[in-house]
């Protein structure tokens, strides 16, 4: 029964148009927005209204939750979302969005086996515990430019599609056996490759902080598919048709459309 309720839920939330305000901060804010057809943004549309009715948002240090904050996250989320059979990030249950970039622990082992812990400033960070943390000022300068493969949106999120296959090893939920195939075997040569050239310190269109696991690598394709499409097309085809057809997106497509 509960099933039933939830589907009905949202299919009413689908229909259910964003108010002209809601669009005026998408037109602002989401610059991917503006490339899409119409029918996409209307998709889009529905998919923030599920997204919204369904996560929690918490400001921290002193931030005060906006519904600019909330449209401008929700809908970086649910992009990767758009033309995909998906459950709306059913594991996470929490935003917290900081004002700025904020202090973690880490902890990591050194090559003795000591443990070194140490606090790390960070833009993002996305829990398989259910919350994702954010730094709205971050996501600022994500919006400000869109092209510059960074946005810590996309970023954080595509950790959560990557969790949803119960590790996050860079591998997301892959149904189709045969990209699955490729891309296991696509995706280990190219993530070697980048490793090599990130030694090296040799420039790349791919962020070096790709390689630093699997998981890392998956995110950053991502960033990079979305905001440098025709680049990653042109120097990495293999790599944009692996996420063209998982994304079930062209956004070279689009780009190139003009839109």
């Amino acid at each position: 029964m509960f099933g039933i309720l939830k589907k009905r839920r949202r299919r009413r939330l689908m229909e259910t148009p964003l108010a002209p305000e809601r669009i005026a901060i998408l037109e602002r804010n989401v610059p991917y927005w503006k490339r899409l057809p119409e029918a996409d943004r209307r998709e889009l549309g529905g998919l923030v209204q599920v997204f919204l009715a369904e996560k929690r948002f918490e400001g921290c240090d002193g931030l005060e939750i906006t519904d600019e904050i909330r449209l401008t996250i929700a809908a970086h989320a649910c992009i990767l979302l758009l033309h995909r059979e998906t459950d709306v990030y059913p594991y996470l249950h929490s935003v917290l969005v900081y004002p700025r970039a904020f202090v973690a622990p880490l902890r990591e082992h050194g090559p003795d086996g000591v443990v070194i812990e140490e606090d790390e400033e960070r833009d993002g960070e996305s829990w398989d515990t259910g919350a994702l943390i954010l730094s709205w000022s971050d996501c600022l300068e994500s919006v400000a430019a869109p092209r510059d493969g960074y946005n810590v949106m996309l970023h954080e999120f595509a950790h959560q599609l990557d969790d949803e296959a119960g590790i996050a090893d860079g591998a997301p939920r892959l149904d189709d056996r045969e990209l699955a195939a490729e891309w296991t075997e696509i995706f280990e040569r190219e993530f070697e490759a980048l490793g090599k050239r990130a030694d090296k310190r040799i420039p790349t269109l791919l962020d070096w902080y790709g390689s630093e696991s699997p998981a890392e690598f998956f995110a950053v394709l991502t960033e990079t598919f979305f905001e440098k499409p025709a680049e990653l097309e042109s120097r990495h085809p293999e790599l944009y048709g692996l996420l063209e057809r998982f994304y079930r997106q062209d956004p070279a497509a689009l780009e190139a459309s003009g839109r």
